[in-house]
Formats: structure tokens, sequence, C-alpha cells
């Protein structure tokens, strides 16, 4: 449904339309809303989150009352000001999915995480979150209007399957019928390829009691054979001619550089008010459901417009009250330098969802800076190459490389990076047309979340370290 990085889906169907929105962690802008009619052609609309106030974990998207919500907990970064708990939810709200949003709401809750909102048979609207907790909330849904307590409990796979974690979380509730549905995520997110499943719960009330599912789990990936792995943090939706579907998200085998891509997957209801899912081999294609396809996706080449943020580009470990560390200028983004190296610099990064592409861009040093191309997963794991007007330095592993590449000094380089499927070659030319090949490859399946335990893909990125800034210009991205 969408291939890249794009975890912890949280879709609302609204009328004809669909909206969904993703975990985007540290990234700035962050929460990109894309738009649907058919819940597999996606087009970005904008960024809803201008500056997270830390690392932003699984939102919900409500609708009440004519209006929409976005419950947004925050986790507690090293450069989070006043955050209160190490975990936080806070809430933006507006007339459009469009925007422009509200801004950030305290709604004091600490400790807590993956927010899911319903309102109940009583008129009252609720968040539940992860750990089987749940608060009342106003009828205006920006304040809670009691204490947070215990709902419920989740089922529990056997002790002897293979798991990162129990971690009952991503709770998502949805009324068909005479019932309400509760859609947790046990089993750890990432891990064992086994770890991560679905499962469901149902009941009459929103206050209980809570039966657990005959069939949980309801989507598990029960062998390291299976394409896709870690399966779970399901939405339900109902799709275009009333056929019902999962949103989810999964590591794809051998590509887990990739991040947790966003899959689409059929339920099926049983005659007892339960639901199957009906996807089968997700290796295989699915009948795609109804309704009206809209443009899909996004060009991801750039010649840097200030309207790409947050659709293309974002910037990584942004703090909020940071001075702006980009601007731009006729057919360039100028990114201000700052640290001694990618591990502390200026780090714009945009997602991939291809096995196989190419990238490339020019770069022009102002001042005392260094600039460069890389593959980024964080601050700690990373490769690419960087110059400083006297030297090339190359990156791998997250730190500079033994290899010193013997490139000429220039203050202008064009840099190029093919990654094909986790073969990463490197080139660089003084004109853009005479390329010289690096003299290093690198295999970079090893990049991955389970490796740096952290939950994001190896990307493309741009940087700037030392002191002034650098021009970039001529983004270009080709799939293999």
């Amino acid at each position: 449904m969408l291939s890249g990085d794009y975890p912890d889906p949280s879709v609302l169907k609204d009328g004809d339309d669909y909206y969904l929105t993703h975990s985007s962690f540290d990234s700035a802008p962050g929460l990109l809303i894309w738009h649907s009619r058919d819940l597999v052609n996606w087009r970005p609309l904008a960024p809803a989150l201008a500056k997270p106030l830390g690392t932003g974990f699984a939102v919900d998207i409500a609708k009440h009352g004519g209006r929409y919500y976005i419950y947004i907990p925050f986790m507690r970064a090293p450069w989070s000001k006043d955050l209160k708990s190490f975990a936080n939810i806070f809430v933006i709200h507006d007339e459009s999915m469009a925007g422009p949003w509200s801004a950030l709401i305290d709604m004091g809750i600490g400790g807590l995480i993956d927010p899911g909102h319903v309102v109940g048979e009583d008129g009252h609207r609720y968040l539940f979150f992860n750990g089987g907790k749940r608060v009342r909330l106003s009828p205006d849904g920006l304040s809670t209007a009691g204490p947070v307590e215990d709902a419920y409990s989740a089922w529990r796979y056997p002790d002897d399957w293979i798991t990162e974690a129990y971690s009952l979380e991503g709770p998502k509730l949805f009324r068909r019928g005479d019932y309400f549905y509760l859609v947790n995520a046990v089993g750890g997110t990432a891990g064992p390829a086994t770890g991560h499943m679905v499962v469901a719960a149902h009941s009459r009330s929103i206050h209980g009691p809570w039966e657990r599912c005959p069939h949980n789990p309801i989507v598990r990936t029960r062998s390291e054979d299976e394409r896709w792995w870690s399966r779970g943090h399901a939405t339900c939706v109902e799709g275009p001619g009333g056929r019902w579907f999962m949103v989810y998200h999964g590591f794809e085998k051998g590509y887990l550089t990739l991040g947790r891509q966003t899959l689409l997957e059929p339920i099926e209801w049983t005659a007892d008010g339960w639901f199957r899912a009906a996807g089968g081999d997700l290796s295989r294609p699915l009948r795609k459901p109804g309704g009206a396809a809209v443009p899909h996706g996004i060009a991801r080449s750039s010649d840097f417009a200030a309207a790409d943020m947050g659709r293309l580009w974002s910037l990584y470990a942004s703090a909020p009250d940071a001075p702006d560390r980009l601007r731009f200028e006729p057919g360039a983004l100028v990114l201000k330098a700052q640290g001694k190296s990618p591990q502390g610099g200026s780090v714009l990064t945009q997602q991939v969802g291809d096995r196989a592409f190419e990238i490339s861009v020019e770069l022009e040093l102002r001042g005392a800076s260094e600039g460069g191309l890389l593959l980024f997963f964080n601050d700690r794991l990373f490769l690419g190459m960087g110059v400083d007007a006297s030297r090339m330095v190359s990156y791998r592993g997250g730190k500079a490389s033994y290899w010193q590449e013997p490139a000429p000094p220039a203050r202008k380089m064009h840099l190029r990076i093919v990654n094909d499927q986790q073969i990463v070659t490197q080139y660089y030319s003084l004109d853009g047309k005479a390329w010289t090949r690096h003299e290093v490859r690198s295999q970079v399946e090893g990049y991955t979340a389970n490796t740096m335990d952290d939950l994001l893909s190896l990307r493309p990125a741009l940087f700037a370290c030392g002191d002034g800034e650098v021009a970039f210009r001529q983004f270009r991205y080709r799939a293999l």
C-alpha cells in the first residue's frame, strides 16, 4: 500500500474519503497526512506537525462533531524542553485534514503511549492506551474528564512463542452493529520475525466486559519463510463497497532496511460477530478494493521548494526551539552547518520504498563547512561521502572510515549513491558528467532496527557540519 518506512498507520474513514498518517518520530515537519478513495492509491496532503516536542510515537486520527483530531504521544528526547514525563499525550485539531492545524495542547496525561479514540454508547469520548488503560475525555476532546483507569486485559499468547516482548499496545477501537471492537498489537514491533501480531476483543459496552476473539491472533507471521515479518498494529476500516480491511505495518524479508511498511489485508466477518484475516499468502496479489484512484505517491527528485518540506524532506532530530537550519534559494536548499560530523550535524532526510535506487545531488560549500550525501539510519549508523574543500571523508558504520578516497579538493562537487538491493556503490564528479567510482563498496543489510534498537529505516540524506553552510541543488532519485 505504501512502500517504505510508514509505521503505526492510523486510518480514518470520512464518507468516501480516507485519511492516513504514521509515526514520524523526530522528523520535522512530521505527521504527513495522506488522502485516498480506494485504500490503495494515496496522495500526500501536508504535514500536520511543524515541530515535534519530542519523539512522536503512534497517533490516532479521529473525527467528532465536524472537527478532526490527532492524538499524539511524545517521548522525551535529548533535546526536549518542558515535557513532564517520559511519555506525554498531546492533541491538535482542525476543521480540515489539510490544516493548518491548531497549536499543540497538553492533555496532562503522562507515562502512556498509543492513544485510541472512541465514542461510547453513553455519548462520552474516551482514549484507550497501551497496557489496557483508558481515560474519559471532555466533550471537546481537548482535556480529560476523569482519572486514567484500568479498562481491559488482552489475550496472551503461549509462553513458548518466539516474540520480542508481550508489549500490549496500539489500541484501535471501532463500532460495528451491536459491538465495540478493540484491536491491539502484542508481541513487540521488531525483534524476531514471529513476534508482532494483531489480537482483538469485543464488547456490547465501551465499559466491558471485553470478550477475547476465539480466532486470536488475527494476524501473525508464523515463519521466517514468509515475505512479511513482524506484522501488527492494525486499524480496521470499512472500504469502498462495504468490504472491510486491516491496515497495519510489517518488515519485508531481506529488506528490513526499508523499515516498517504499510500493508493492506482484507478481513471477513463471521456469523458469530468476529472477523478473520482473509488475505492468505501476502506475497501474492490481492483483489483491489473499489473506489476511485487518486494520484499515488510523490516524485522523489527535488529542485528544492519550500512545499517539499514535510512532504518529501524533513529534518532529523530537530529541537522545536532551535534556530531554523535551512532556507531556500532559487533552485537550491541551503543547510546551516553544525557539529563536527553527520552525527551532530544538520541532517535532512526523505523516505524510500524501492529495493534498488540511485540518488545524486550537487553541493556547494560556503565557509568552513563539510557537506555530503548519505544513506542515513540514525545519528549512530550511516554511510556515504562528505567533502570539506580539501578532502573527501568516507563514512561507514556511523563513523569516518579508515579509507580516504583520493577525490580532488573542491568547493563544488556532484555526489551519487547507488543502492542495488543492499549493495552500495558511490561516485563523485566535478562537472556532473565524468564520474569516478568510490573505491569501497558496502553491504548494508544490517542497517536495521534490530541492529540499532531504533525503529527507523535507511534513507537518503543530505548533511552539513562544521561552520558556515552548504547549498544543495538538483537532487535526483531514480528507482532501478
